[in-house]
């Protein structure tokens, strides 16, 4: 066994062997060293603070290639100024290698405008706050939605939800002041029912209730009849009831006489005003009043002068009568002292 292992033929046959794979190793290393270029190292020029553009071209000139990310926006640096690379600058890389860029976009990174239509104003405010857009004009506007959003405005343009603008960008939103006092009823009777839905639309007000004569739904039919009537004051938003129909007006009066009866108020202006009086309520009052306290008058005292001397009456007397006569009067004194009437 020993014998037949080291025969010559055996041992030229494994250095054959030997010699064979070797040559493959070696001939697999050059084949790789020359496809990666092996020992060809190229360092990564320094291209920050520079614009991309000029950066790409430095690259390109160099034999690298290149990959752009844009970094958050800063506004401390320029727009599309280099702010990173990697691998660093100074690196020594292979040729082709592929170089990161990192780049100050233009302006903010795009945010989606939120959802806030007929929102309230409030709430709205706060949404458009978080995603970072910043309210600038509020714009009232009348409509029945009052403190709602009607409208989020973007350089005067109207914005639907989910389109993307700039992160801090200012907008405009239209809210809703309440709806308008006593406008009046515009006339759509002899328009078609489609220009009748835009004309009201125009107006503030909404449309109600569409009758079509014929039983269809033809927006080609022609308003004939309308309530409340062209000319009355409402509110905005209120309804605005049609009636259409193919036929002209003539073949309609009959309709449209029952329908004045039904929706038109006649007022008999022949009879005479009525004119109302206030008359007393003696219910109110009092049955039983208190009498006032009578008064008393204080009695006046007369003065007597009572004199020995002086006469304070004198009376002529009549024939036949007796003259010596006399009346006394008394006084209450210490001593009373007779008075003598002649």
């Amino acid at each position: 066994m020993l014998k037949s292992l080291f025969n010559w033929k055996v041992l030229v046959n494994l250095l054959v062997a030997i010699a064979i794979f070797v040559g493959l190793v070696w001939l697999t290393f050059r084949w790789l060293e020359y496809h990666t270029n092996h020992g060809q190292e190229i360092p990564v020029p320094n291209v920050v603070n520079k614009s991309v553009h000029d950066a790409v071209k430095i690259l390109e000139d160099t034999g690298l290639d290149y990959e752009v990310d844009s970094a958050t926006y800063n506004p401390k640096y320029r727009p599309f100024q280099v702010l990173q690379v990697y691998p660093a600058p100074g690196s020594r890389v292979k040729d082709g290698r592929a170089i990161t860029l990192k780049v100050n976009p233009r302006s903010w990174a795009p945010v989606a405008v939120p959802d806030v239509i007929n929102k309230y104003s409030g709430l709205a405010f706060q949404r458009l706050d978080q995603v970072g857009l910043k309210v600038g004009d509020t714009i009232f506007e009348p409509s029945i939605q009052k403190d709602a959003v009607l409208r989020v405005l973007f350089k005067g343009n109207s914005l639907k939800p989910g389109t993307k603008i700039p992160r801090f960008s200012v907008v405009d939103v239209v809210v809703g002041s309440g709806p308008m006092r006593n406008i009046s009823i515009p006339n759509v009777v002899g328009l078609t029912v489609k220009e009748a839905r835009a004309y009201i639309a125009r107006n503030l007000f909404e449309v109600g209730i569409v009758d079509h004569e014929d039983g269809g739904k033809d927006e080609s039919d022609i308003v004939y009849y309308q309530d409340p009537a062209a000319g009355d004051a409402r509110d905005q938003g209120m309804q605005i009831d049609l009636w259409a129909s193919k036929k002209t007006p003539a073949e309609l009066r009959d309709k449209i006489d029952q329908l004045n009866s039904m929706y038109r108020m006649k007022v008999d202006t022949t009879l005479p005003p009525i004119r109302y009086e206030e008359v007393p309520n003696f219910q109110d009052a009092p049955v039983h009043e208190t009498p006032p306290p009578p008064v008393t008058q204080k009695p006046v005292a007369q003065k007597v002068n009572v004199s020995s001397t002086a006469k304070p009456a004198e009376s002529k007397p009549k024939t036949g009568e007796n003259s010596g006569k006399s009346t006394a009067t008394s006084v209450d004194k210490p001593k009373a002292k007779k008075a003598v009437v002649e």
